[in-house]
């Protein structure tokens, strides 16, 4: 694996790990949302885990048809930044994408089953970075919803900033449900 994808996916299972040990932290209360229309803490961990998944599928389809890939230009790169920054905002919020919401089951499973399906699409997606080709690493390999094609390392920035910014809504629902 390349060494700059592999410190990404380093820094991405540290962050998880935080985020999961946080909402099994609370404990029955994680199921527990704030208030009416507002994720629990386990939701908050199911809509990672599917966004995950999605975007591990998503690079796998394109790997297939690599040489389709175009590069990734000044454009792509300042959009990729000003989305890191949205992300890292406080109070920020973001509607999901309808896409997404509907490929997020209605029922949460328990939350050792979560960390469990988590874990598995983590060594899927370590096993894509590990094969991932040295001549892509500048193409554009992955459409974020909002700010358009990213590059493999820009998608794991956002996989980072993604788990960062709900880590900020795990605090926040905690403390409303009285950690």
């Amino acid at each position: 694996m390349n060494h700059r994808l592999h410190l990404r996916l380093e820094h991405l299972e540290r962050a998880t790990n935080q985020l999961l040990t946080s909402v099994e932290d609370l404990g029955e209360r994680a199921t527990v949302a704030p208030g009416p229309g507002q994720w629990s803490a386990a939701q908050v961990v199911q809509h990672l885990l599917v966004s995950e998944t999605g975007i591990g599928q998503y690079i796998e389809k394109k790997l297939r048809d690599a040489d389709k890939l175009g590069e990734s230009g000044v454009a792509a790169f300042l959009k990729s930044r000003l989305l890191r920054l949205a992300l890292r905002l406080p109070f920020t919020r973001f509607k999901v994408p309808r896409y997404l919401a509907e490929l997020t089951p209605a029922e949460v499973p328990p939350l050792p089953e979560l960390r469990a399906q988590w874990e598995a699409t983590r060594r899927h997606l370590e096993r894509l970075l590990n094969e991932y080709p040295g001549k892509l690493l500048s193409r554009a390999i992955f459409k974020h919803p909002r700010s358009g094609m990213l590059t493999i390392h820009q998608t794991l920035d956002f996989m980072l900033d993604h788990v960062l910014h709900h880590q900020k809504q795990v605090k926040r629902i905690a403390a409303a449900v009285g950690k």
